[in-house]
């Protein structure tokens, strides 16, 4: 148990480490360049935004008419294009880890919505999904401020800034779309696409749970950050007491 423990935790320790977020690197690359390196900066975000990413894939998975694809990327554009700028003109701000949460969340609920799970397990109809894809693009519009404002932005010249970096974040989204778009028009075509969607976006899910919990994670690292150290050896130390205490607590417990 301990060594799954071990395993688990330093997964999630390494998908913490490696989140989306702005290195040093890029805070120093902005410092040296202008609004170029912002625009270099949304793409590269952008296309390293896994939930992002795992998001749009699940909005895009069965659609086939490129009209519909079109709506809905809109309304996603649309509402992140909203969060991300006004919420960094005026300095809103909150945890990244919990706002990257509620985005793992969002992917949880597409690939919900994909397997019909309001309609099976519920007994209600899907809502609106172009609503809801609009209103999640507000969320994921927050998280790439909550990112973006970790940035030394300034004052003068902050609305160009701003919108280098969503422009080079729809760049990305264009690239990333492309990709998934052909990736699903090639595997429509074969048998294979019938026999697994299912198996995809119960992988997808999935995959929306473990960034739940990895995002879930990172904010015990920085709510509790004297509990949590970001060292492995230390790391692994605190959840292997953790687990001695409840272990200890059960047995104390036990009739």
């Amino acid at each position: 148990m301990k060594i799954i423990t071990f395993l688990f935790a330093n997964l999630l320790l390494t998908l913490t480490a490696s989140a989306h977020g702005i290195s040093d690197a890029d805070k120093q690359g902005i410092l040296e360049g202008g609004n170029l390196e912002y625009l270099k900066l949304g793409a590269t975000h952008m296309l390293s935004g896994y939930d992002h990413l795992l998001f749009l894939f699940g909005v895009i998975f069965f659609l086939t008419k490129f009209k519909d694809i079109v709506k809905f990327i809109t309304a996603f554009t649309l509402g992140h294009c909203i969060t991300l700028v006004f919420a960094t003109l005026l300095h809103i701000q909150a945890n990244f880890y919990l706002i990257d949460a509620v985005i793992a969340l969002t992917v949880c609920y597409k690939a919900f919505d994909n397997l019909d799970g309001f309609r099976k397990y519920i007994g209600i109809q899907s809502p609106n999904l172009l609503t809801a894809v609009f209103l999640f693009g507000l969320i994921h519009g927050f998280g790439l401020s909550t990112r973006l404002q970790q940035l030394p932005l300034g004052q003068e010249g902050l609305v160009l800034r701003i919108l280098s970096f969503n422009v080079g974040v729809e760049v990305g989204q264009i690239i990333a779309l492309a990709v998934m778009g052909l990736f699903l028009a090639q595997w429509r075509t074969r048998p294979s696409f019938l026999q697994f969607s299912k198996a995809a976006n119960v992988l997808l899910m999935a995959a929306g749970l473990l960034l739940l919990l990895m995002q879930l994670h990172g904010y015990q690292h920085t709510r509790f950050a004297d509990d949590f150290p970001l060292n492995k050896d230390e790391h692994f130390h605190i959840h292997e007491n953790m687990d001695t205490n409840r272990d200890l607590e059960t047995a104390q417990t036990a009739p």
